[in-house]
């Protein structure tokens, strides 16, 4: 119980320290913001929630001495809720009966366990994503002109504007920003909570603490449901007013949940290609230059979901060579 403790202290101090970095405005400070629940999401998923839950605490509690109340609500928001709640979806199994009799006859033996969807996991991390995302908006307005205004004139102070009168072409590019600011946050905390948990888990495997086996990510698909609701999102995202500036967000966080079910179709329809890692390589650098490929993949992840690609290839795909 010591060793946990002092795990889930030092857990916490590493993220309360990677959040607080974005104080001192360097670059490097923002990956280390948006890196902050990896630590705890490593000590949720090698020494069980509790761990995370304490460390959360810790860091919670003393970020608010130091900084004040709202650091405090903010990391838990961001950071200690979503590390805690994934960590433990991580390691959610349940075991599955064999149907082979005990020795006393009574129940089936347990034969192995049914651990929670790849899947599901992606859907709650979209979920943090755009619950975090609407809170941070709050911050800013409870409308969205004041929303509006608010990210307007940030804007108009990081680019130096504020002094001299922006011209046309300036206030133009200025307004497309606005509009995208939201889902670009979104964008962007969607793939690094993702990152952190996919990072964590491949820590905590390493150190043979994790308790569950790898899963298959080529096979990792979203609940049906899920494009039901990003259909709703998408519909209330042309009401306008701040329900549209909120389903926007939601519409960002699903998509993004569909560009990376799109790289797992990539990941299976390449798999009887030669060429197989040099296409994967160069299609995960685009994305990485130009960033806008990436709807591309969600748009691969949609089509996959509504006519099941995966499932018609891995039908007819002819059955391996064995090897002896």
């Amino acid at each position: 119980m010591i060793a946990i403790l002092l795990i889930a202290l030092a857990a916490g101090a590493a993220s309360a320290l990677m959040f607080a970095s974005i104080i001192s405005g360097a670059l490097i400070s923002l990956l280390l913001f948006y890196l902050a629940p990896l630590p705890l999401m490593v000590a949720a998923m090698g020494w069980g929630p509790l761990s995370a839950s304490i460390g959360g605490i810790a860091a919670a509690t003393a970020l608010g001495a130091i900084f004040g109340l709202p650091y405090c609500i903010a990391f838990v928001i961001m950071v200690a809720l979503p590390a805690w709640w994934l960590g433990h979806l991580a390691l959610l199994g349940r075991p599955i009966p064999a149907g082979v009799p005990s020795g006393n006859g009574a129940s089936p033996v347990p034969a192995d366990m049914e651990w929670y969807p790849v899947g599901r996991i992606l859907l709650w991390i979209s979920a943090s994503v755009a619950l975090t995302t609407m809170a941070a908006l709050l911050t800013l307005g409870t409308d969205a002109a004041a929303i509006t205004d608010t990210l307007r004139r940030g804007l108009l102070r990081v680019l130096d504007l504020t002094a001299a009168a922006p011209t046309a072409e300036t206030e133009q590019w200025v307004a497309a920003l606005v509009v995208m600011a939201p889902s670009a946050a979104a964008v962007v905390e969607m793939t690094t909570l993702t990152l952190s948990l996919g990072l964590a888990a491949r820590i905590t495997a390493t150190s043979g603490r994790l308790h569950r086996p790898w899963p298959d990510l080529k096979s990792v698909e979203l609940p049906p449901m899920t494009l039901a609701a990003l259909c709703v999102a998408v519909a209330f995202s042309f009401a306008g007013g701040m329900l549209a500036l909120l389903a926007q967000i939601v519409t960002t966080a699903l998509m993004m949940a569909y560009a990376l079910t799109g790289f797992a179709v990539l990941h299976t329809l390449t798999l009887a290609l030669k060429s197989r890692a040099f296409l994967l390589g160069c299609t995960y650098a685009i994305v990485i230059m130009f960033v806008w490929p990436v709807l591309l993949m969600a748009v691969v992840g949609l089509a996959d979901a509504t006519f099941g690609f995966r499932q018609r290839y891995l039908q007819h795909r002819p059955p391996p060579l064995p090897t002896s």
